[in-house]
């Protein structure tokens, strides 16, 4: 695989860093941030192909008004 070398500056680096796991490589962190992004048209090509069942609906549904019931708290620091 061919490669290149790029200059970063030290906060670069460091906010790159941060993101990087064990054994991922930073040409991984970089694809993962910046390769290819989902799309709304990527998601209703799937949803096309996706078959879901009326129980799994209404589960989904009752999540929906659990959640509409309990809204998330921004945390405080």
């Amino acid at each position: 695989m061919a490669v290149k070398t790029i200059t970063i500056d030290v906060e670069a680096y460091a906010l790159l860093a941060r993101r990087k796991s064990e054994g991922q490589s930073f040409s991984q962190v970089i694809k993962a941030q910046f390769g290819r992004q989902p799309t709304v048209k990527a998601f209703r090509g799937l949803l096309h192909d996706m078959r879901v069942s009326g129980d799994a609906l209404d589960a989904m549904e009752a999540q929906v008004r659990t959640r509409r019931l309990t809204p998330a708290k921004a945390v405080k620091r």
